[in-house]
């Protein structure tokens, strides 16, 4: 299936490398905006052309995307895996000023194939998520109570 590199053979730093290229390479290709891990990215990605919605620049504050009625997501992933099978969501910053209407969460299996996608509406999300500190934001666990909250929508 094309080029397969052994990556047993890899010094450290080769991989490390290799890696960087590798997010280089998916910013390039649009399928992420940032060099950082492309999980966050990638979803925004996904759902924004899933849905139809328009991408916000990287410096609108607290959402990700608007609708063509002008509703607001936050788009959140999170890629479960063998080793970790955490729901956690990434930090949501902000959540007393309401910068969404929505909240979609994509999560992803260990191949990035997307699994499930929830639509939770900022009031689902501020009832549900707790305030972090240490983190400096809420903090939300795709599970449990949440999941069957007559609010929340499971899309996919």
């Amino acid at each position: 299936m094309g080029n397969t590199i052994n990556l047993c053979d890899k010094k450290d730093e080769e991989l490390f490398q290799l890696y960087a290229d590798l997010l280089e390479e998916f910013r390039q290709r649009k399928l992420t905006r940032t060099n950082n891990n492309p999980v966050a990215d990638y979803a925004e990605k996904l759902i924004t052309q899933k849905f139809g919605f328009i991408q916000a620049n990287k410096e609108a504050k607290g959402y990700d995307a608007k609708d063509q009625q002008g509703c607001k997501y936050q788009i959140k992933g999170r890629r479960v895996t063998r080793y970790n099978n955490s729901r956690q969501l990434g930090v949501i910053r902000n959540l007393d000023e309401q910068l969404f209407d929505f909240l979609i969460a994509a999560i992803f299996n260990e191949s990035f194939a997307v699994q499930e996608i929830w639509k939770i509406p900022f009031t689902t999300v501020k009832k549900y998520a707790k305030e972090n500190k240490h983190q400096n934001g809420h903090i939300l666990q795709l599970r449990g109570e949440i999941l069957s909250d007559p609010t929340v929508e499971k899309i996919q």
